[in-house]
């Protein structure tokens, strides 16, 4: 049976707004007269905004509190950034649908250069990502990384009153917030590969809500799942959070899939990166085998000495 009302739970920053909205929308386009509410909520990640991400723990720090309402029956669904669940979603929760991709890139933004082969030596590059950190520094050793937080607004005033040269953000984040025009140059996958997921919303539900789950299963985007199984399949094998020097891209064309991932030192001076390619079917033993090769040919090392992986 269909409700005739629907609590989505969200952060309260612009992008996660615009995440719920474009969300509340689809479904009332496709059921016309069905409520739907919003219950905005603050998570870690919001409130500790004064100390980089992986020093105060990568997973879940977007989302707990969220669901925690959920399995406490005050909101019926959340909408996530993909890029921000946790590989292991919490018992009685489920991810019902992930939304086609958007854009898996990653963009730097400067109101000084062009592009990040113009950035001169020594230029000071904001984002709180060791993901962009350790692939950005392994072609560009010169660069000063500067921890960066906030929202996305917040990052881009920043860049304009603090002594940045450029700051790099999710492409999907500037375009859904109409933020566009501030791209300065959509840095290319062979230089920088995305986080897990990067570009795609996740929306997740509780697992016995059957009404819920049927209601918003026309949102899933079944060659963004594919490509979701892989990424976090590879993700949940390096046992890492969103705070790890990782990145993964998988593409689907009909039934073939295309995986390509890196794992680099936080300097960049080691950076392991491979491809594999299968069928779609296959998606989620694509991403571990893909992720034990890397492992094996040098990332293991790297994740010991920051402490991320178990012996």
């Amino acid at each position: 049976m269909k409700k005739d009302r629907i609590v989505i739970g969200t952060r309260s920053s612009k992008l996660a707004l615009w995440q719920a909205d474009y969300v509340a929308d689809c479904l009332q386009k496709e059921y016309p007269g069905l409520r739907v509410e919003k219950k905005l909520m603050t998570t870690k990640g919001d409130k500790i905004l004064d100390a980089p991400l992986a020093k105060i723990g990568g997973k879940g720090l977007f989302t707990k509190e969220l669901e925690m309402a959920m399995l406490a029956g005050e909101i019926d669904l959340a909408v996530h950034s993909l890029k921000d669940m946790p590989t292991e979603v919490p018992e009685g929760l489920v991810i019902s649908a992930v939304t086609k991709r958007l854009d898996a890139g990653d963009a730097l933004v400067s109101g000084k250069f062009q592009s990040l082969r113009e950035l001169p030596l020594g230029a000071k590059v904001g984002t709180s990502s060791l993901r962009r950190k350790a692939q950005l520094l392994h072609v560009r050793p010169d660069l000063e990384i500067r921890d960066l937080r906030g929202n996305v607004n917040t990052r881009l005033k920043k860049l304009e009153e603090e002594d940045f040269d450029a700051i790099v953000l999710a492409v999907a984040g500037l375009k859904r917030l109409g933020f566009a025009h501030r791209i300065t140059e959509i840095l290319p996958k062979d230089i920088l590969l995305p986080a897990v997921g990067q570009g795609a919303l996740a929306i997740e539900a509780r697992e016995d809500d059957g009404s819920v789950r049927e209601m918003i299963a026309f949102l899933n985007d079944e060659g963004t799942v594919n490509c979701a199984r892989a990424e976090r399949a590879f993700l949940a094998k390096v046992e890492g959070g969103c705070q790890v020097p990782v990145g993964v891209y998988a593409t689907a064309n009909g039934e073939e899939l295309c995986v390509e991932a890196v794992i680099a030192s936080l300097d960049g001076k080691r950076l392991y990166r491979d491809a594999m390619h299968g069928s779609c079917k296959d998606a989620k033993e694509i991403g571990t085998a893909l992720a034990e090769k890397l492992l094996e040919a040098g990332g293991r090392e790297i994740l010991h000495e920051l402490g991320l992986l178990g012996d």
